[in-house]
């Protein structure tokens, strides 16, 4: 698995025009996960983190419609409906409840593909246009994975990298404890709040010069965390 490509689940019940989207994206460099009801597609998002949602609105056991709107409790995660349901009502209905697209079955590839790049463009371009990242002795190199101190090379768990780069990539930004556990552990994620301290801590014992009294990875007080550095 490329841990590096955008993570994009599709949620259809047509596991054959399914097999064809996924072929397609992946060959774009995406990494795809295919779930054929919304029960699937819960469990996927409670402990996994997606760049992208393509979510059909007919499932067997809930719609699209009601997945979108639990989702945007919980995360900001881009959703691109691709139905046959094609009314006025219903793409109208699927913009109003947070979907940021609307797709109409039938539709060619190379459009639906089109539209997930620009969504991903726009979400994330800007964010992590810049491959290395700094703060203070500190050096980031999101598509390595890798992380260095006064040069020398840190150990982080998978976890825990995730939580920096996300931090990061918002550095200088107040970010919610519901945020983080959201973006990095899964959008509908149990894990609890005590288990994000624990990665703090660990990330601030390995990167900070003195743990106990940060200078980067800063407590934002009934709020969250905040990566301070300079821009």
């Amino acid at each position: 698995m490329n841990m590096n490509a955008k993570q994009i689940l599709l949620v259809d019940d047509d596991a054959s025009l399914s097999a064809i989207i996924r072929q397609m994206l992946e060959g774009c460099g995406y990494a795809v996960t295919h779930a054929g009801t919304a029960d699937e597609a819960y469990t996927l998002l409670t402990d996994q983190r997606f760049h992208l949602i393509l979510l059909d609105i007919n499932l067997p056991d809930a719609t699209g419609f009601e997945i979108c709107r639990t989702l945007r409790e919980a995360s900001s995660v881009p959703v691109i409906f691709a139905s046959a349901r094609t009314s006025e009502d219903d793409r109208i209905c699927g913009l109003e409840i947070g979907g940021d697209d609307y797709l109409p079955k039938p539709y060619s590839l190379r459009e639906l593909l089109a539209r997930v790049q620009a969504l991903m463009r726009r979400t994330y371009g800007f964010a992590e246009a810049q491959d290395e990242i700094r703060f203070g002795n500190v050096t980031v190199r999101q598509a390595a994975r890798t992380v260095t101190k006064n040069g020398k090379p840190v150990n982080l768990a998978q976890r825990e990298f995730e939580l920096l780069l996300y931090l990061c990539q918002h550095k200088n930004t107040a970010i919610a404890k519901e945020k983080l556990l959201s973006e990095v552990w899964g959008a509908f994620s149990q894990v609890e709040p005590a288990t994000l301290a624990v990665h703090i801590r660990w990330l601030r014992e390995k990167l900070e010069d003195d743990p106990a009294n940060p200078q980067y990875i800063k407590t934002v007080w009934r709020l969250g965390y905040m990566l301070e550095a300079e821009t």
